[in-house]
């Protein structure tokens, strides 16, 4: 009776194994069955993902707030399921980097007057990922290839590609947008044209007898673009529903706060990280359109993203900082977006005690002040960054006593007849440069420095 029962009881534990793996046949050993029910552990680290009807999302989808159309049907609905379900790892990705670009997104359209929801329209074109190249050669978050990048003045060479720089290419998507929308009248079929171009959307149009929304065109146009746009749509519904499909944010990417500075010349980002005592990975995440880590002579306008935090140190020493890195003193520093560049006209280091502060009154020409405060002409253009003459009424410029001038010269050692210099408090190596017309690179190498930092009391050897 027992062993009946023993053999009862096995039978039917034999019996709610099987339909768990397909492993198994009705024919295999009793005991086989068991000893491999004994090695199946449990899973700790299972991801749950939640069950979704297209009833529940289809109510979802009806009380959204957008201001595109926005309709559930198969097709979308499938993208749904391959973004939370068999592809969740992409979604989380783009999770991530959402807060970096989003801010500066929804500024743009806002300013064309534009739906914010097309930001979302990044996710699918560069995975939000300002440096991605794709096999056909478009570049960037929008993806703009050369010709039509050329077209909203964004440029490419060996060194430079603006298509890589978010705010340039983020103004050109949105000009570009607009102007398929007026195009068309419809921003799911706009959408449609900067997938394909404009060209295969009409071609679409005529074919389908004169329809003018994308679900009437949607079997007229390419396989790539009957994907795009319900991408688009899925991933608009997703990020709008995060908590019902259990994703959770674990570590969001911020952008960095910035200035930009304009250094009028050719350069290497390694050697202003190295001026600066900025990471170089941060310089080239703020400048992803840098690819060779160098400004070429072409560009040499362009504005260069620097952290917020190092603008104070680069506002008091922005004229040894350009010396060192090869050239006279011409920088230019602009606020954050929007604000455009404004000179810089502290260029001196503003530490020395002896600086004077002057008002431009009318009738004031800058001879008129050097003879006023026994300086000369050379002087003060060389201490504001002027490259005229030229000076306006409220203009606000750096003079030196000509004392503080002369009790410096005056300073060096007697050995040697002026061929040697003690640092003042207030002297930087630019400073010291400019009094005995030597460059800052010069004054390094003829006394063995490895970097620019000098204090009182230290003795130079300056020619």
């Amino acid at each position: 009776m027992k062993k009946t029962l023993r053999s009862i009881i096995l039978l039917a534990f034999s019996a709610c194994l099987i339909p768990l793996t397909e492993a198994f046949s009705q024919e295999e050993p009793l005991e086989a069955a068991v000893l491999i029910s004994e090695e199946i552990l449990p899973n700790y680290h299972y991801e749950y993902i939640p069950d979704f009807t297209y009833e529940q999302v289809a109510k979802r989808v009806k009380a959204m707030d957008t201001e595109m159309s926005f309709e559930l049907n198969d097709r979308i609905f499938s993208f749904i399921q391959y973004f939370t379900v068999r592809n969740r790892d992409y979604t989380k990705m783009v999770l991530a980097r959402k807060d970096k670009f989003f801010p500066m997104f929804e500024e743009t359209l806002r300013k064309h007057e534009m739906p914010e929801e097309i930001e979302f329209l990044s996710i699918i074109e560069s995975g939000l990922d300002p440096k991605i190249k794709s096999r056909v050669g478009a570049m960037g978050l929008w993806q703009f290839m050369p010709a039509t990048g050329k077209m909203y003045g964004m440029h490419v060479n060996n060194d430079i590609d603006d298509r890589m720089d978010p705010e340039m290419s983020t103004d050109a998507a949105a000009k570009y947008l607009k102007s398929l929308y007026r195009m068309f009248g419809n921003w799911e079929v706009a959408l449609a044209a900067y997938n394909c171009g404009p060209g295969n959307v009409r071609k679409a149009i005529r074919r389908s007898g004169g329809k003018t929304t994308f679900w009437e065109i949607y079997n007229y146009l390419p396989k790539e673009t009957r994907g795009y746009v319900p991408q688009f749509q899925a991933m608009l519904y997703i990020l709008n529903h995060l908590e019902e499909h259990n994703f959770h944010l674990v570590e969001p990417t911020y952008p960095i706060e910035y200035e930009k500075i304009r250094f009028e010349r050719a350069f290497a980002i390694d050697k202003l990280a190295e001026l600066t005592a900025i990471c170089v990975k941060d310089l080239e995440e703020l400048n992803p359109s840098i690819k060779n880590k160098t400004v070429p002579e072409s560009n040499r306008n362009m504005a260069i993203r620097i952290p917020k935090n190092k603008s104070f140190f680069l506002k008091e020493n922005l004229a040894w900082i350009n010396d060192s890195l090869g050239n006279a003193p011409n920088i230019l520093l602009a606020s954050a977006i929007p604000t455009p560049s404004i000179p810089v006209s502290n260029a001196v280091n503003s530490t020395s005690s002896d600086r004077l502060t002057y008002k431009v009154k009318s009738g004031d020409v800058l001879g008129k002040i050097a003879d006023r405060h026994g300086v000369s002409i050379s002087q003060i253009k060389e201490w504001n960054n002027l490259n005229s003459n030229l000076i306006k009424v409220g203009q606000t410029l750096y003079l030196y006593s000509k004392n503080s001038t002369n009790s410096s010269l005056a300073d060096n050692s007697s050995s040697g007849a002026g061929r040697t210099y003690t640092v003042r408090p207030g002297d930087s190596l630019w400073i010291i440069s400019q009094k005995h017309s030597l460059s800052v690179e010069q004054i390094k190498r003829l006394n063995n420095l490895n970097s620019n930092n000098i204090k009182p009391g230290q003795k130079l050897i300056i020619g």
